[in-house]
């Protein structure tokens, strides 16, 4: 399978760059597309929060800005966590033309989308650098932990995506419940609002909940400027590649049929 990746890598690049441009092209403004929806996205958090609403977080009472950067540290990374995921669960469905008709490994699919939405949420992380850098409001060498941090992200979201991707393929209904499940799952996630308002019971649930151990560590580096508590973050590592190892396994069994039941 990874050589397979490896010999179709000018094909994988070339799928990102084209989709890139595709999902603009026959816009006016194009390419500022991207730029515009993020920069919009931190303005009204950062107006409607800082400006009318003015919430402060424990501790940051004088920082007009500590909600607004907490609340973006957290919506913005959860969205590619959406966006993968979401995807991801019907990838193959959505091209099942391409795989009746072309010859190509299939596992090129999940990795196009993969990079597809990472070359999104660059452009959205350069203008939250930005955002900060203009409110003085960057953590300085901390933001080195974020990169750790995406990369268990990646990992779990590509083990989930890729696994309810293949059995969508076979079990229509798959699709449905992770829609319905990200709705909830969102909301079960401290990211609009902070830990510590939930009762004792339902705040020890969170742990849990893998996607609140990396927000958490998300709010840690950009909303506390302190360096994210690795450790907390091993055994969803250890699990996130487990669950990436069970996805390769379920795929490569079910791949053969996926043509017929496409």
């Amino acid at each position: 399978m990874f050589r397979a990746l490896w010999a179709y890598r000018g094909y994988v690049l070339g799928a990102v760059v084209r989709e890139f441009q595709l999902k603009y092209r026959g816009s006016v403004l194009g390419v500022l597309w991207p730029v515009l929806n993020p920069l919009a996205m931190i303005l009204v958090f950062t107006l409607v929060f800082a400006a009318v609403m003015k919430p402060s977080l424990p501790g940051q009472e004088a920082n007009p800005f500590a909600y607004s950067v907490y609340l973006c540290s957290g919506v913005l990374t959860w969205g590619l966590f959406a966006e993968m995921l979401t995807r991801l669960n019907t990838v193959f469905i959505e091209n099942g033309n391409l795989l009746k008709k072309s010859s190509f490994p299939r596992i090129c699919l999940p990795v196009i989308v993969t990079l597809s939405a990472l070359l999104n949420f660059s452009i959205v992380l350069g203008l939250f650098v930005a955002f900060l850098f203009i409110t003085d409001n960057f953590p300085g060498a901390v933001a080195l932990g974020f990169f750790p941090v995406l990369a268990v992200q990646i990992l779990f979201t590509l083990g989930l995506g890729l696994l309810t991707g293949t059995l969508n393929v076979f079990f229509r209904d798959v699709g449905q419940f992770v829609g319905i499940c990200l709705q909830f799952w969102f909301w079960l996630t401290p990211i609009v609002y902070v830990a510590t308002i939930l009762p004792a019971p339902v705040a020890g649930l969170l742990e849990w909940n893998p996607m609140w151990h990396v927000i958490d560590a998300y709010h840690r580096v950009f909303s506390e400027q302190a360096w994210p508590d690795l450790t907390a973050l091993i055994p969803l590592a250890i699990g996130s590649l487990m669950l990436l190892v069970l996805a390769g396994i379920t795929f490569l069994r079910l791949a053969p049929e996926m043509v017929d039941e496409l």
